[in-house]
C-alpha cells in the first residue's frame, strides 16, 4: 500500500473515532440533563455550549442575535410512552415519528422554513430521547445527520419541496412516508422490520432470528448509532452503545423552563 493511501486510511480512522467519542459525549449528557427534567415539548435544540432550548426560545434567541445559526449542534426529539414497547426500546429509529424528525432537523440545517424548523446551519446530530416510565427507563440515541442523509437518500426525497418559501406539514409527512417506505433493511421497509421485530421480541418467535438479526446490522449501517439506557430512578447511565433486551416491567416511574441549565 502507498504511504499516502495509508495516511489517508489513518485519517479516516482517527475522524471516526473523533465522531464516536462525541456522539458518545452527547448522549451521555443529554441522558443525564434530561433524564434530570420532565420536558413539556417534543422538539429541542442543543447548542454547542450544550444549552438546550425549546425550539420557540430558540428562535427568539435568534431574532435578537443572542445566539446564531451556527451555534445549533443537536435537534432533539422528546417522547415520552407510558409502557415500554421492545421494538421501539430496541430502534427507535424505526418509528415513523423518527422519520418526521429527522426531515424538521435537515430542513432545519437546510435552514428552510416549517412547522418544526428553525434555522440552524451547522446541525449536526439528531437524538431521540424516550422515556418508558411503567420501567424507568430512558433510551437516548444520537446520530449524524449527514451520514443519514447520505444512507436514506433523502436529499433526492426533499428535492421537490426545496423551492417552497414554507413547506406544510402534509409536504413533511408525504417525505417521512417515503423514508418509512424503503426497503433498506435487509430487504423490508419500516413497518415490515417492526413487524418482525415486535414478533421475535414479543411472541419469541425464534424462526425469524435470521431476519432480525439482518435488520439489526441495517439500522446499525444506516444510522450509526450511539446509544444510552439511563435508569430513572438512579441517575445512572446502565448501558452505553449496546441494543440490549429490554428490561422487564418494574412497575417504576421516571420544573418546566424553557432553558435545561
Amino acid at each position: 500500500m502507498k504511504i499516502d493511501e495509508l495516511l489517508k486510511r489513518l485519517e479516516n480512522i482517527k475522524t471516526d473515532e473523533n465522531e464516536i467519542n462525541e456522539k458518545r459525549e452527547i448522549t451521555e449528557y443529554l441522558a443525564q440533563k434530561l433524564g434530570a427534567n420532565e420536558l413539556p415539548y417534543v422538539y429541542y435544540i442543543m447548542t454547542k455550549d450544550k444549552k438546550i432550548y425549546d425550539l420557540e426560545l430558540y428562535e427568539k434567541l435568534l431574532r435578537s442575535n443572542k445566539i446564531s445559526p451556527d451555534d445549533a449542534y443537536v435537534y432533539i426529539e422528546n417522547v415520552y410512552f407510558m409502557k415500554y414497547d421492545p421494538v421501539t426500546y430496541l430502534y427507535p429509529f424505526l418509528m415513523y415519528d423518527s422519520k418526521t424528525s429527522l426531515v424538521y432537523a435537515y430542513l432545519s440545517r437546510l435552514s428552510l422554513d416549517s412547522l418544526h424548523s428553525v434555522p440552524a446551519s451547522r446541525l449536526k446530530y439528531i437524538a431521540m430521547t424516550i422515556r418508558f416510565l411503567n420501567v424507568g427507563r430512558m433510551v437516548v440515541e444520537v446520530v449524524d445527520i449527514g451520514t443519514v442523509v447520505i444512507n436514506m437518500n433523502l436529499l433526492m426525497l426533499i428535492h421537490g419541496i426545496l423551492n417552497n418559501k414554507y413547506i406544510d406539514i402534509d409536504e413533511v409527512d408525504y417525505v417521512a412516508s417515503l423514508l418509512h417506505s424503503r426497503k433498506i433493511f435487509a430487504r423490508y421497509d419500516s413497518d415490515e422490520a417492526w413487524r418482525i421485530l415486535s414478533t421475535y421480541y414479543e411472541n419469541h418467535d425464534t424462526s425469524l432470528a435470521k431476519d432480525v438479526e439482518a435488520i439489526k446490522d441495517a439500522y446499525n449501517h444506516i444510522f450509526k448509532p450511539y446509544r444510552v439506557v439511563y435508569d430513572l430512578e438512579t441517575k445512572q447511565i446502565q448501558v452505553s452503545n449496546e441494543a440490549n433486551d429490554p428490561p422487564s416491567p418494574l412497575g417504576r416511574g421516571g420544573g418546566q423552563n424553557n432553558e435545561i441549565r
